[in-house]
C-alpha cells in the first residue's frame, strides 16, 4: 500500500503537468517521501526558496508591519501555533484552527475546506487575510529594501512585484517536508530506531483501527474531505467543504490532515477542539459524534487502552527532526 500511494502521488503530479523541483533540494534529499510537484508556471529553485525563506519571516508584509507569516506556523509546533484558534494581524479571531505546512505542497486544494485551487492562491488569500495586508503597499515596502531588489532581479528578472512575492513564499513552503522520521528510519532497516509499541501501532493503524483508509502512507493523508462528526450538536454549526462544493454530502466535511509530524502539532483538528494525541486518537476509534452526514468510514473500532497507547506510539514516531534556523531579513 505505501508503494501503491507513492506511485498515485507521481501519477498525480504527471497527470497536473506538474514538474519537480531539481536534485539540488536539500528538504527532498533528506525525505523518503516522493519528489513535490511544482506547476510550470513557479518551479522550485534554490534561489527562489532563500528568498522565500527571507519573506516568511518579514513583517513587513503585513499590515500593520509587525506580523511575519511565520507568527501562526512555528516549525517546534509542527508549522502550526499551538493555539486552538489564532489571531489575525487586524486583531480579529479565526475560525479554523491553522493547519500545519508539513507536507503542503502534495495537495492539490488548500484550506480545510479546499476553498483555494491552488498553493500560490492560498499564499495571496493568507496574506490578505491572515496578516490582514494590502499587497500592494507591502510590495511597495520590499521594493525599498536594496538587498532585496537585487535578489528579486536575480530571481525573477523584475523588481519585487505581488505576483513574484506569492511565487516565493509558495516555492518555501513546498519545501516544508515531514519526511525522515524514526519511522522511515525503522523502515529503512535501521535497528532499533522505533519502539516495539510503536511497530504494534503500525499494524493497528494499517488493520484493526482503520487509520490508512484516509491517512494513507507514505504523506498519511488522501487530502480529501471527511465529515467526523466534530460539528454534530452546535448551534450554527461549519458547514466546511459544502460551502465550496455546494454538494450536500459535504456538509461539515473538512480535508484530512498528514499526520507526519502530529505530535508536535496540536490542538487538534478543524476546530482544535482537541489537546492532545491521544485524545484525538480516542475520538476517531470511537468512530466520532453522531451525525447525519458523517463519513461511513469512521466507526467504533474498539481500541483497549493498550492499543491506544501503541497507537499514539506510532503517531509520535512520524515526527521529523530535520534541522531549522531562521534566515535574517534585509
Amino acid at each position: 500500500m505505501r508503494k501503491m500511494a507513492w506511485l498515485a502521488a507521481a501519477a498525480a503530479a504527471v497527470a497536473l503537468g506538474c514538474t519537480s523541483p531539481g536534485p539540488s533540494d536539500k528538504a527532498e534529499r533528506l525525505s523518503k517521501l516522493p519528489p513535490i510537484p511544482s506547476p510550470p508556471d513557479n518551479p522550485t529553485t534554490d534561489d527562489k526558496v532563500a528568498l522565500g525563506a527571507k519573506l516568511w519571516v518579514d513583517p513587513r508584509l503585513s499590515g500593520s508591519g509587525q506580523m511575519a507569516c511565520t507568527a501562526c506556523h512555528v516549525r517546534e509546533k509542527g508549522w502550526t501555533d499551538g493555539q486552538v484558534l489564532s489571531r489575525r494581524d487586524n486583531g480579529d479571531m479565526n475560525t479554523r484552527h491553522t493547519p500545519t505546512m508539513y507536507n503542503v505542497g502534495y495537495s492539490q486544494s488548500f484550506y480545510w475546506d479546499g476553498r483555494a485551487p491552488t498553493l500560490e492562491a492560498q499564499v495571496l488569500a493568507a496574506w490578505r487575510a491572515q496578516i490582514s495586508a494590502d499587497p500592494a503597499k507591502a510590495t511597495e515596502r520590499i521594493a525599498n529594501v536594496p538587498a532585496y531588489v537585487a535578489e528579486f532581479q536575480k530571481v525573477f528578472g523584475t523588481a519585487p512585484t505581488q505576483d513574484a512575492i506569492v511565487k516565493a513564499l509558495a516555492a518555501y513552503l513546498r519545501t516544508k517536508v515531514s519526511g525522515l522520521s524514526p519511522w522511515d528510519r525503522h523502515e529503512m532497516g535501521q535497528p532499533n530506531a522505533v519502539s516495539a509499541d510503536a511497530r504494534a501501532g503500525f499494524d493497528l493503524f494499517m488493520g484493526k483501527a482503520r487509520c490508512a483508509m484516509c491517512h494513507t502512507p507514505p504523506v498519511y493523508s488522501d487530502f480529501n474531505f471527511h465529515n467526523i462528526g466534530l460539528e454534530a450538536g452546535k448551534a450554527k454549526p461549519d458547514l466546511g467543504r459544502q460551502v465550496v462544493s455546494k454538494r450536500p454530502e459535504d456538509t461539515s466535511a473538512f480535508k484530512t490532515p498528514t499526520l507526519r509530524s502530529v505530535a508536535i502539532s496540536g490542538p487538534y483538528f478543524h476546530d482544535g477542539s482537541l489537546a492532545t494525541l491521544e485524545e484525538a486518537v480516542r475520538y476517531m476509534a470511537s468512530g466520532g459524534n453522531a451525525d447525519p452526514n458523517k463519513s461511513p468510514l469512521l466507526v467504533d473500532t474498539r481500541l483497549t487502552d493498550a492499543e491506544v497507547r501503541q497507537l499514539v506510539a506510532f503517531l509520535r514516531s512520524l515526527t521529523s527532526d530535520e534541522p531549522y534556523t531562521a534566515p535574517r531579513v534585509p
